[in-house]
């Protein structure tokens, strides 16, 4: 569904009934990630381990990114919804470090390589960039995993065949994801935001999301002693899940030029009957801490 963003207050355009809630919580996933967790499926399961190893330490950038503008909002509305992006990422990227560290340990996996890919981007950055640009790089970060939580919501054949407590742990960070997706499209435009280096940072931001994914997906098949033959077989058979005519990254092509719009709002893709659906569905799968 597709509505025009409610807007509240001065700066946050995120509905006032969308509670941008941190979920302390954990899931019993040790024992699945020795395993192909995903349909019994090396795609599959390489594909949603590679986007964890992103998670932890592109979530930690993302919170410098935006604390770094915490005290030009004035908007009490949106400053409360930066705390609550701080405290929902900040948990997701505990949760996705104790992930890659035992999904590594399990399986041989060289978890330092493909973290350096990140952290050297991220140093470069810390070095070379302004703190404007480190903003719109997140604003663009966040509308991909926003529009990926939203088809993982939508969708229930994306998880279909994996082990259910994976399944609630992408289901609870789907919906967190998408509870926060404004945020911090929201500050930006608070600080001063064009249009014309959001769409730039945007395509810079898909070539890299890119790369990293699939340096992941490669390492994990290698150490998995997949020959190349097996690995290409593996990759046709990945690439047909993920944009065959049921692949389940289609339909994404609209929300992501969507961004390119010179009035664009994450709101503007309204998902709130979704997002509350979703969540009665995890509540009674994972454990507090």
């Amino acid at each position: 569904m597709v509505a025009t963003p409610i807007a509240s207050t001065e700066q946050s355009r995120t509905p006032a009934d969308v509670r941008i809630e941190p979920r302390n919580m954990n899931f019993d996933i040790d024992a699945l990630l020795a395993r192909d967790w995903h349909s019994n499926d090396p795609f599959k399961t390489a594909y949603f381990n590679a986007l964890s190893i992103m998670f932890p330490l592109g979530e930690k950038a993302f919170i410098d990114a935006v604390n770094a503008f915490r005290d030009e909002v004035s908007d009490p509305k949106l400053k409360e919804e930066i705390r609550g992006f701080v405290a929902q990422e900040s948990i997701h990227s505990r949760e996705h470090h104790l992930y890659n560290k035992r999904l590594c340990a399990a399986r041989g996996y060289d978890l330092a390589c493909m973290e350096k890919r990140i952290s050297d981007k991220i140093d470069w950055s810390e070095k070379n960039l302004p703190k404007l640009a480190k903003l719109y790089g997140t604003v663009a970060y966040e509308h991909y995993t926003a529009i990926m939580a939203d088809a993982l919501m939508q969708r229930p054949q994306i998880m279909a065949g994996a082990a259910a407590p994976m399944a609630a742990m992408w289901r609870w960070h789907a919906i967190e994801e998408a509870e926060h997706k404004a945020v911090a499209f929201d500050v930006l435009s608070a600080v001063g935001c064009s249009t014309r280096i959001r769409r730039q940072t945007m395509f810079f931001v898909t070539l890299e999301f890119v790369r990293n994914a699939r340096f992941n997906i490669n390492h994990m098949l290698k150490v998995d002693g997949y020959s190349f033959t097996a690995r290409m077989r593996i990759w046709a058979g990945g690439l047909k899940w993920l944009f065959g005519k049921q692949g389940i990254l289609r339909g994404l092509g609209r929300p992501l030029m969507d961004y390119m719009s010179d009035d664009f709002h994450p709101w503007q893709h309204d998902n709130r009957a979704l997002l509350e659906s979703t969540k009665r569905q995890l509540e009674p799968e994972p454990s507090f801490a």
